[in-house]
């Protein structure tokens, strides 16, 4: 099985870079394969907290190389919930690969872990009569200490329901839970390996050393 790794998160700051540098980033130093994946972005100012700056991927399989690639960019650059993530904000940045495996359809909506388990849910807006769906990566629930209903309902707003939040809705879930492997990097730390493999350091245009 194909694990998050040091190498995919390079990828991924080294897209972002070569973007700001208007140029193709280096080939990647992993495999081809094929997984859904996702890629986040958060920055940490003042040693403080990680804030979210961007989180997208696909809960399809696709090509990892060019889904970080893309993935990299649409989550910095693309996340309607934030503005763009700029060059001069690099330094403060660290990224998150996520590849997802074990896909399994659970019983009902509680369950899944909290700390264990991604998850998917579907259902049917009463409102309107379409459907909604949303995910969470498996770190989210946990970081936020929300119990398994307090994800759920959460979970529910992001899918983008605005009624009332009811026992019946939640039954009529339809729920995929998932597993993840992640690697994190800061970008100090892609810094340093960039001088050690590549004897060279980052630059970025318009950003001062």
């Amino acid at each position: 099985m194909v694990s998050a790794n040091r190498e995919m998160a390079v990828y991924c700051f080294d897209t972002l870079v070569s973007h700001y540098n208007k140029e193709q980033p280096p080939p990647p130093a992993f495999d081809e394969g094929e997984h859904p994946l996702f890629v986040t972005w958060k920055k940490v100012v003042n040693g403080g907290e990680p804030r979210l700056r961007g989180c997208i991927g696909t809960l399809e399989a696709r090509c990892i190389v060019n889904g970080f690639k893309d993935y990299a960019l649409t989550s910095a650059l693309k996340d309607r919930r934030f503005p763009p993530i700029q060059a001069k904000e690099l330094p403060t940045l660290q990224c998150t690969v996520s590849i997802l495996t074990n896909y399994e359809t659970a019983a009902n909506y509680l369950d899944w872990e909290v700390g264990k388990h991604g998850i998917i849910i579907e259902f049917t807006d009463p409102n309107y009569n379409t459907r909604r769906n949303a995910t969470y990566l498996p770190e989210v629930a946990a970081h936020e200490g929300w119990t398994v209903i307090e994800a759920i309902d959460s979970l529910i707003r992001k899918a983008g329901y605005n009624g009332p939040i009811t026992e019946s809705l939640r039954k009529q879930i339809h729920l995929t839970r998932y597993q993840s492997t992640l690697f994190t990097m800061q970008y100090s730390e892609y810094v340093d390996h960039v001088k050690e493999t590549r004897g060279l350091d980052p630059t970025i245009n318009g950003v001062k050393p």
